[in-house]
């Protein structure tokens, strides 16, 4: 137990975010050092005048800030400064658990194998440019042009020089919210969004703001009354499949969340990496609003891990400011890998590749209504994961540690709630993160710990 403590004189309302902000500055100071045990939620709500309700609550954001890890029975524990939450960035870690708390597709030998034939056309082809030059300008050009094509395929008309070639989503995402969101300023997303966008905006200095949704996705008329307050620049959306319900909003829901960012000119940015994959996907928003949409197209989710590729398209009033702040950030995409994409694209690999995660996809889905039948109701076939709402009996935070002692990893759904308004307990679990095999033996622990009462694990003496 440490002898730090947050001051009480210091706590403003919210009064569990002020606490939570006190132990935040703690760890990152190193006054709180990692391993050291935070005080019992009781006996801190008694030294600082507060209810055990919002102590609880400054510790899950703590938590679902990746800076604590709470453990029945012992207590919480500073993760330490900088280091990753548990929860849903568990690392692999083969024979020990059986992780299913990581999005990641289904991948199997001829995954390898693919990557294996790749790496071996670059040896023999890889252009001069992308070996050797420094300038994004000189080595990106051509692949803009093969951007835009892929693109189409969507529906997106996207000017070539307006792509920006990235190493995945997240420093897509960073670049997009940089170009279209200034620091004091807000940004609206769905309630359930990114794990990374709570992070990400707090390291940006931007304001975000939780907007109500159902099983489509976000609810216009909710962005629309806090658009009505002048706070929000830009809203954030996953609407295909990706979102942490795996739900599909439909062609009607796109065209009215566009037309209230239209009314109140907003920004949209449209998180679309599963794109191809998903087969009955209506337009993209990209292609209803592309004067004011920067679009997300992602590969390494649909194709291979390694791939780590994504494609940002915006509107010519942005692109300029995209290629800067990528630029500040990330500098540019790895050059061979672009290569080696634009060879996936051109001789039809990419197109086998999300075939095959369609019919993984398939096989996995049906492990899941044979194992949990009552949860998959509506869960689109082409989602990567499942959102498994918990009994009343369970939190997120016993149900995960349960699970993690039975040998399952799952994810917390605190990590995807970007509002408390609205909460119910779920955890999300991913499909495609191992073998069918040990999913279906992941699946059955996760349905036998449902059938479970929580039990306060006692410490060993």
């Amino acid at each position: 137990m440490t002898n730090w403590r947050p001051d009480p004189a210091l706590l403003n309302r919210p009064a569990y975010l002020s606490l939570a902000e006190q132990f935040a500055r703690g760890i990152e100071s190193g006054a709180l050092g990692a391993g050291a045990r935070l005080p019992p939620h009781r006996r801190l709500a008694d030294d600082l005048g507060l209810s055990v309700q919002t102590v609880s609550r400054a510790y899950e954001e703590l938590i679902r800030r990746g800076l604590v890890s709470g453990e029945i029975g012992r207590g919480s524990f500073v993760l330490g400064s900088g280091q990753e939450a548990r929860q849903p960035y568990l690392p692999e870690r083969p024979g020990e658990v059986i992780d299913l708390s990581i999005l990641k597709p289904a991948v199997g030998p001829l995954h390898t194998a693919r990557m294996r034939e790749g790496f071996a056309w670059l040896a023999e082809n890889l252009s001069p440019a992308a070996a050797l030059s420094f300038r994004p300008n000189t080595v990106m050009p051509r692949h803009r042009a093969v951007a835009a094509e892929w693109l189409a395929r969507g529906g997106i008309a996207a000017e070539p020089s307006a792509i920006a070639i990235t190493n995945g989503a997240t420093p897509a995402i960073t670049a997009a919210l940089m170009s279209v969101v200034p620091p004091g300023s807000g940004l609206a997303a769905e309630a359930l969004t990114h794990h990374m966008l709570m992070p990400l905006c707090g390291y940006l200095g931007i304001h975000l703001e939780g907007i109500a949704i159902d099983d489509q996705g976000m609810r216009p008329e909710a962005l629309d009354e806090v658009a009505r307050k002048g706070m929000i620049r830009c809203v954030y959306l996953q609407p295909s499949v990706i979102n942490p319900l795996a739900s599909l909003m439909g062609g009607e829901r796109r065209a009215a969340l566009v037309e209230v960012a239209r009314r109140h000119d907003l920004a949209i940015i449209e998180n679309d990496i599963l794109n191809e994959l998903i087969e009955d996907r209506p337009a993209p928003i990209a292609a209803l609003a592309p004067e004011r949409t920067l679009h997300i197209n992602g590969f390494t989710k649909i194709t291979v891990p390694g791939l780590r590729l994504a494609y940002l398209s915006a509107p010519a009033r942005h692109a300029t400011a995209v290629a800067n702040r990528h630029l500040v950030a990330n500098w540019m995409a790895t050059a061979p890998m672009v290569e080696l994409l634009d060879h996936w694209i051109a001789d039809g690999t990419v197109d086998q590749l999300i075939a095959v995660q369609r019919a993984a996809l398939a096989e996995r889905h049906a492990i899941c209504r044979e194992i949990l039948p009552g949860a998959t109701q509506g869960l689109h076939p082409q989602a990567l994961h499942m959102w498994l709402r918990l009994p009343e009996n369970w939190s997120e935070e016993a149900f995960v540690a349960q699970a993690r002692r039975r040998g399952v990893a799952i994810a917390a759904g605190s990590a995807f709630r970007a509002t408390e308004k609205g909460r119910h307990e779920a955890v999300r679990i991913s499909l495609g993160s191992t073998s069918s095999e040990e999913l279906r033996h992941g699946l059955r622990i996760v349905a036998g710990v449902l059938h479970e009462e929580p039990e306060v694990l006692l410490p060993a003496i």
